[in-house]
């Protein structure tokens, strides 16, 4: 397989921005937005800043003839990706690999489905704390991103390739040997302080110094321990105290990606969280009472905040 040199990015919201401003900067590598309708319009226009640095990234019309991409970034809040993933359409050729890093246990799946899962890898990004306030972006830390084969006894081949492109663009990752787990471990990070600081308004500084802060945000990712136990899926207490480790290197006055939906009266990602906590636990016959709280509570954020 040839190294990556055209990267695609589906979805430039904070995760995204932070993609492109790495390979913008990346002399062997062109990056490009994908973006249609208002998007297109506002991203040609106005570009990305990211911690104050402007960025012309071009944007690419899903419509119009494109070269295939090596790579695909895919950073999508969840409620977008069902009608934005046909946007790859043109994007996707026979050396093409996809990366998916949005929240959630489902959407490399999805994405599988449409272009096949011989295109996917998985991913996971942990400890960035990206704050978005329209096209401008700021983050303190670039945290890890951690993606693989489902299971990676070995490096395949097209690991090894999308590594020398990270190299290349100075972005951290890791490839652990069970992505599945990894998942998990995500979701679980996502379940507890996503949700709990939405219902609180409260940036991250809260759940690093306030006991009443880390009882919620536990209590959210005990239900998941749980439910991980019983899919077969090795994610145990200790799992949950590692999680403070990156914490702890988060400003203390950034805030998670939900958060900033509830105050900016978006949609938030509440139902690939809680919702699909609630839908697992009716599964499995876990219970998970803090979750379906949450799920209605952040139900009417979502429709009287604003």
């Amino acid at each position: 397989m040839q190294e990556v040199k055209n990267v695609a990015i589906l979805g430039a919201g904070a995760m995204g921005a932070f993609f492109a401003s790495k390979f913008f900067d990346v002399a062997e590598c062109s990056v490009a937005a994908v973006a249609r309708d208002e998007r297109y319009d506002r991203l040609k226009r106005d570009g990305l800043v990211v911690n104050g640095e402007p960025y012309a990234v071009p944007v690419i019309h899903p419509d119009g003839a494109s070269p295939p991409a090596d790579l695909i970034i895919v950073a999508l809040k969840h409620h977008h990706l069902s009608e934005a993933v046909h946007d790859l359409q043109n994007l996707v050729g026979d050396q093409t690999t996809i990366i998916s890093v949005m929240n959630g246990l489902d959407s490399e799946e999805y994405i599988g489905s449409v272009y096949g899962m011989d295109k996917v890898l998985y991913a996971i990004a942990v400890g960035i704390d990206a704050v978005r306030q329209g096209n401008r972006i700021t983050y303190t830390k670039p945290g890890k991103l951690y993606f693989g084969e489902a299971v990676n006894p070995q490096v395949s081949r097209r690991v090894r390739r999308v590594q020398a492109a990270f190299d290349r663009a100075g972005i951290p990752y890791e490839t652990p040997p069970d992505m599945i787990r990894m998942l998990w471990w995500k979701f679980m990070i996502n379940v507890g302080v996503n949700q709990a600081s939405a219902v609180m308004r409260a940036p991250y500084g809260a759940f690093q110094s306030s006991p009443d802060a880390q009882a919620l945000m536990e209590a959210l990712m005990r239900e998941v321990i749980a439910l991980a136990k019983a899919a077969g899926v090795n994610l145990v207490e200790q799992d949950l105290h590692d999680w403070y480790t990156f914490l702890n290197t988060l400003s203390p006055l950034g805030k998670t990606s939900m958060l900033q939906d509830i105050e900016a009266g978006r949609k938030t990602e509440v139902e690939i969280f809680a919702g699909k906590v609630v839908e697992l636990g009716q599964t499995f016959g876990v219970p998970t009472p803090v979750n379906d709280t949450l799920l209605r509570i952040i139900h009417v954020l979502e429709r009287y905040s604003a």
